[in-house]
């Protein structure tokens, strides 16, 4: 059972987090110790607010330097909405800021036409290419969404999109870092297949990478 770190930079649905890696098999600590995160089989950071006073947080505390350490030795990371967009080198958001940088690209505010912002409530993944983190999950699997930025991602790393007025980044990988735009832990059956994935992958199983067959 590998030992999953939840960062609490104190930003976060911590606790609906934990429950749903629990249900997927892993051991969950939520933590505000760098040395904790850093040690960890994976790790999750999670977020709902705003994008720079966030990273103040996450990049003050030493977690950040944690969760960019955990990522160099190839451990598993996942971003989930704001702790997604936090992986990415800066936000147009408010103040601006920057972020982990370990994802190229950066933040901004959506545009979608004659829809209304923020983006609440259910969508459907369009499945751009194979990845771990969507091994088993099936083109338009329905995800629950609320945000009102969202990534402007490299081409290569961007797993699926959401068509909300335009095309929105949903899921990125590139490594061993991930993240979702969307809430796991709020989308069912398909988010609880997401984090087992990351569960399986923390616990070096060899996860598909690719989809189930429809």
């Amino acid at each position: 059972m590998p030992r999953i770190a939840v960062v609490d930079y104190g930003v976060g649905n911590l606790r609906s987090v934990e429950r749903a890696l629990m249900r997927a098999g892993a051991e969950v600590v939520i933590t505000p110790d760098p040395a904790v995160v850093a040690a960890a089989d994976g790790v999750v950071l999670p977020g709902v607010g705003a994008f720079a006073p966030a990273a103040a947080l996450l990049i003050g505390s030493g977690l950040g330097e944690a969760v960019t350490a955990a990522a160099a030795r190839g451990r598993p990371v996942l971003g989930v909405c704001l702790g997604f967009q936090l992986l990415f080198e800066e936000s147009e958001e408010g103040q601006g800021g920057c972020g982990l940088g370990l994802l190229p690209g950066r933040i901004r505010r959506i545009e979608p036409v004659g829809l209304k912002v923020p983006h609440m409530g259910w969508n459907r993944l369009h499945l751009r290419r194979p990845a771990t983190l969507v091994a088993g999950v099936e083109e338009g699997a329905w995800c629950y969404f609320v945000h009102s930025y969202a990534a402007d991602a490299a081409p290569d790393d961007i797993v699926a999109t959401v068509d909300y007025g335009g095309e929105i980044t949903a899921i990125c990988e590139r490594g061993s870092v991930t993240g979702t735009q969307f809430h796991p832990e709020k989308s069912g059956g398909v988010g609880l297949r997401i984090y087992a994935n990351l569960v399986a992958a923390s616990a070096g199983v060899p996860v598909p990478a690719g989809r189930s067959p429809s």
